[in-house]
């Protein structure tokens, strides 16, 4: 079984990694970095280009979309959220996530029972109950919203081809992003999604669940 993952370099997608290696999965592991399996900057359409031709013809039977950035943390109503900022968080939280997608689709084709899985989060909900709406973080949130939308069409356009969507809100996860006060370890995320990967099938494409199992609210 063949797993690529984006943004495996550090964080959820370095443990997603690990985790599948240790479970006797091929792992391709992509990240800016040089030192990543396949170099991908997922804001440049080329790159994209470049990882699928590196797979060859290798059958691809998990996308883990992973790679995601929160560049408005912490910014001011009056003086925060630059138009630059916006431009950066859609290339790689919904655009870079597009680009994957539509790169390995000839890869996903030539497996059985492909699956993509999506990482978003509560915050791009528009359930007034979950913190999807509780304020602040605008282009994070925006962006999560958007790749919500973008894995539910997606679900529905290529359930035919007999390739399944599933999109997860990972939690609030103790990496770089999360921080240290956050509320479960990176172990706890990874095992959590790992299950619900595992799970996907096209009885559930399309489904928004948190990385323990819960669904959770459109």
């Amino acid at each position: 079984m063949a797993v690529v993952i984006t943004g495996a370099s550090r964080g959820i997608g370095a443990g997603l990694a690990a985790k599948y290696r240790e479970m006797g999965r091929d792992v391709i592991g992509t990240g800016r970095s040089v030192a990543a399996q396949i170099q991908l900057d997922v804001t440049r359409p080329a790159s994209h280009k470049e990882m699928a031709e590196a797979l060859g013809d290798v059958p691809v039977d998990l996308l883990v979309c992973n790679a995601g950035v929160y560049l408005d943390k912490g910014d001011d109503l009056d003086t925060g959220y630059g138009a630059d900022l916006w431009a950066q968080s859609f290339a790689t939280n919904v655009t870079g996530v597009f680009l994957g997608i539509q790169a390995l689709l000839p890869h996903l084709r030539r497996a059985n029972e492909a699956r993509i899985a999506i990482i978003s989060s509560q915050m791009g909900s528009d359930t007034r109950a979950h913190t999807g709406a509780s304020g602040g973080s605008y282009i994070y949130r925006s962006s999560k919203a958007a790749v919500l939308n973008l894995g539910l069409n997606l679900a529905n356009d290529l359930r035919p081809e007999g390739i399944a969507v599933g999109i997860y809100h990972p939690g609030w996860v103790q990496t770089d992003m999360g921080g240290s006060t956050a509320e479960i370890t990176t172990d706890e995320a990874v095992d959590g999604l790992i299950e619900r990967f595992e799970a996907l099938s096209l009885e559930t494409t399309g489904c928004f669940e948190n990385w323990d199992g819960r669904p959770h609210a459109f």
